[in-house]
């Protein structure tokens, strides 16, 4: 090997263990955190997940359902590291049972829930007591998550109830495994109402809201955070830490989802 090639050789080595060596803190820290997330976050948490990884390296691997669902699953072992609600109550079963870590819960944000319909130009309608539900299906379905474990559904029963609708409407009502699947039925034509988030609604362009309900026709809609108990780990802490950060914020208003507290 003539001297030349040494030095060049040595060169590029010298190169290659100073970039090993500027990576390996990176590399060293780096790990994956589990999310489970309620089916309402999707568009946001995707967003959140990809700028997590690139401020820090961690991976978050997302699993989305209703929070019943995944409240389930995590009681039964579920190997997630962090659980994001739409439901203060699920998140409170599994804090009652100790699979929560403790001192990790903080609330995130809060939602609207919003009257939905096929088509970008719906007219809008004012919800009350005085709203003709069934006149307005006309015989056909009004989609819901399931009334009595997705939060959204279990929001949507209650404000019904309390605006004296229920009753009238709960034969058309066609229900859903989350709130996701009941925005697909009517984003598909399949059902020409339907009862979701404000933020589902923002998210799919073949429906538009027809109506708001009052905020103060259900319990309020908050998303609490936290950590696994046995599975707070660094990466779990670390993602927790950047949900509560400016860019994650920003990525969940943008989506329509509003401070906690205003």
């Amino acid at each position: 090997m003539t001297l030349a090639i040494r030095r060049r050789t040595a060169g590029l080595l010298a190169g290659l263990a100073l970039g090993l060596a500027a990576a390996g803190p990176m590399a060293a820290r780096a790990e994956s955190v589990t999310v489970f997330a309620a089916a309402s976050l999707k568009t946001a948490m995707d967003e959140i997940a990809a700028g997590f990884a690139e401020a820090g390296g961690d991976r978050a691997t997302l699993s989305f359902a209703g929070s019943s669902a995944l409240a389930r699953q995590i009681q039964q072992g579920a190997p997630a590291d962090v659980f994001v609600s739409a439901n203060a109550a699920w998140m409170d079963v599994l804090e009652e049972n100790g699979r929560i870590a403790p001192g990790t819960r903080f609330d995130l944000v809060r939602n609207r829930l919003v009257l939905i319909a096929h088509g970008a130009d719906a007219p809008r309608v004012e919800i009350g007591p005085a709203l003709d539900l069934p006149g307005l299906l006309a015989g056909d379905r009004l989609a819901m998550a399931l009334v009595s474990a997705v939060p959204a559904g279990i929001y949507g029963k209650a404000a019904l109830e309390s605006l004296g609708l229920w009753e009238g409407v709960a034969p058309l009502v066609a229900q859903a495994d989350n709130v996701r699947a009941a925005l697909a039925l009517v984003a598909l034509g399949e059902a020409p109402y339907g009862i979701v988030y404000a933020t589902d609604a923002a998210a799919e362009p073949r429906v538009s809201v027809a109506g708001v309900f009052a905020e103060d026709s259900h319990p309020p809609i908050i998303y609490p955070a936290a950590a696994i108990a046995g599975r707070d780990t660094p990466a779990a802490r670390r993602f927790l830490d950047y949900l509560r950060g400016d860019t994650a914020r920003a990525a969940l208003a943008g989506q329509g989802f509003l401070p906690v507290g205003e």
